[in-house]
C-alpha cells in the first residue's frame, strides 16, 4: 500500500483528481467528511496541516506528500522533492513600506515579521545581513504598519493587501507551488509504484 500525507481541501481536491484521472484510485473526500484517514484501492491518505506533512513523509509514515515549496523549505526535513506541480504558484517575498524605498537594506540590524522564521533568516544570512526575526502568526503587514518590524517576510499572490496597506514587495526570495514529495527510503523500496504516480502526474502536469 502506498501512503500519502495531504493537506485536506483544495491540494487533497486536486490530487485525488489526478489519481481519479490516472484510474489509479477513486476517492472524493466531502467537505464535511471529518476522517482522518481514508483508503481507496492501493492507498491511503493522512489528512493533515499542511506544516506536518513533510514531517509525516521524513518520518516514513508517508511514502508522499504534497505540500507547498514553503512548507518544505521552512520546515527543512530530510525529503526529496520529486515533481513541482505548477499550481498553487506564488512568491516568497521580502515587503516593506513604499515610502522606505530600499532603505531596509542599510540598517544595521533589520527587524524581521514573518510566519516563516527559517526562511526569512536563511535568507538573509546568505547577504550578511543581521537581523531580529519576530514570529507572527497572523497578518504580518501589521508589522512595518505598526513599526513592530521594519519589513517582512511573506507569501504574494495578487498584492493587493500591501497595497492597500502603503507595502510593495522589495525582493523575491522564492517562486513557489505545489510539490510531490518523497521519503527517501520509500523512494528505494517503492520505486516501481512511486514511479508510476511521477510519471502520471508529470503528464497531467504538462497537459
Amino acid at each position: 500500500m502506498l501512503t500519502f500525507a495531504l493537506s485536506k481541501g483544495r491540494l487533497a481536491d486536486k490530487i485525488l483528481d489526478m489519481l481519479r484521472k490516472l484510474n489509479l484510485c477513486d476517492l472524493t473526500i466531502e467537505d464535511d467528511d471529518r476522517r482522518l484517514v481514508v483508503e481507496s484501492g492501493n492507498y491511503r491518505f493522512y489528512l493533515a496541516k499542511p506544516s506536518d506533512v513533510p514531517t509525516f513523509v521524513d518520518s516514513g509514515v508517508a511514502d508522499l506528500g504534497v505540500v507547498g515549496k514553503d512548507t518544505v523549505l521552512e520546515e527543512n526535513r530530510d525529503i526529496t522533492q520529486v515533481l513541482d506541480l505548477g499550481f498553487g504558484k506564488c512568491r516568497m517575498c521580502v515587503c516593506g513600506k513604499v515610502s522606505d524605498g530600499d532603505k531596509y537594506k542599510y540598517i544595521s540590524n533589520l527587524r524581521v515579521a514573518t510566519k516563516y522564521p527559517h526562511i526569512a533568516k536563511e535568507y538573509f544570512d546568505s547577504i550578511d545581513q543581521n537581523t531580529t526575526i519576530i514570529k507572527l502568526n497572523g497578518s504580518v503587514e501589521l508589522g512595518p504598519v505598526s513599526g513592530l518590524s521594519d519589513v517582512i517576510v511573506d507569501i504574494v499572490e495578487s498584492g493587493r493587501t500591501l497595497k492597500e496597506n502603503g507595502l510593495e514587495v522589495k525582493e523575491v526570495i522564492h517562486d513557489l507551488s505545489a510539490r510531490l514529495v518523497a521519503n527517501n527510503a520509500s523512494l528505494k523500496t517503492k520505486y516501481d509504484e512511486i514511479s508510476e504516480i511521477i510519471k502520471g502526474f508529470e503528464k497531467l502536469v504538462k497537459e
